[in-house]
C-alpha cells in the first residue's frame, strides 16, 4: 500500500525547475519521521564531542606527536633493500598493541568521561591515529603489486592484518591482566 501524502506534499519529480538564486530552505519541506522535528533546538544541549574546541585540541596534540613518531620509525627502518615495508608494518603493529592496551585499560577503569576521555582523544584518536597508517599500507601493497611482487604484496597484506589483530588482542589481554593484578584479582 502506498504512503498517503497530503495535498501540500510535493515529490522531488514534481518540483519546478529551480532558479540559481533560490535557496534550499525555500523548497517544500520533506515529511519527517521525527514527531518532534518542529520543536526548537535546546540551547543548553551539550555540543557534540567532535565540535568541542578542547577535544579537537587533544586530538591535534596527540596527532602531532604520533606523526613525528611515525616519521622517526620510518627513518629507522627503511625498506629500500628488502622490499618489505618494515617501517609501516612496525608502526601499525605497535599502534594496534598500544590501542588495545589503552582502550581496554580505559574501558575497565570507568566511564568515558573526564580524564579518561581526554586520554582516549590524546593517545587513541590523536597519537595512535596518526602513528598508524592505512594509507601507506595500501599504497605499499599497490606499489609492490605494480612492481611485479604480487606474492610479497599479498603476504604483506595478510601479515599486517593478522598480526595487527593479534597485537590488539595481546594489548587487550595485557591491560586486563595488569588491571586485575592491581585490583588484587590474580587469575
Amino acid at each position: 500500500m502506498g504512503h498517503d501524502h497530503g495535498a501540500g506534499d510535493t515529490s522531488p519529480d514534481q518540483l519546478p525547475d529551480q532558479l540559481p538564486d533560490q535557496l534550499p530552505d525555500q523548497l517544500p519541506a520533506e515529511p519527517s519521521d521525527d514527531a518532534h522535528a518542529e520543536l526548537p533546538v535546546d540551547p543548553d544541549t551539550v555540543r557534540p564531542l567532535h565540535l568541542r574546541p578542547a577535544a579537537i585540541l587533544w586530538v591535534l596534540l596527540g596527532g602531532a606527536c604520533g606523526t613525528g613518531l611515525r616519521y622517526w620509525v620510518e627513518e629507522l627502518l627503511p625498506h629500500h633493500d628488502t622490499g618489505w615495508p618494515w617501517g609501516t608494518f612496525t608502526v601499525n603493529l605497535i599502534g594496534a598493541f598500544a590501542l588495545g592496551v589503552l582502550l581496554e585499560g580505559l574501558a575497565l577503569s570507568g566511564e568515558d568521561a573526564g580524564w579518561r576521555r581526554r586520554w582516549r582523544l590524546l593517545l587513541g584518536t590523536g597519537l595512535c591515529g596518526s602513528f598508524t597508517t592505512y594509507s601507506s599500507f595500501a599504497l605499499e601493497m599497490s606499489l609492490l603489486s605494480h612492481r611485479g611482487a604480487v606474492p610479497l604484496a599479498v603476504g604483506y597484506g595478510l601479515a599486517s592484518v593478522i598480526a595487527g589483530v593479534a597485537c590488539a588482542w595481546v594489548g587487550i589481554a595485557v591491560a586486563g591482566a595488569v588491571l586485575r593484578r592491581r585490583a588484587g584479582e590474580v587469575s
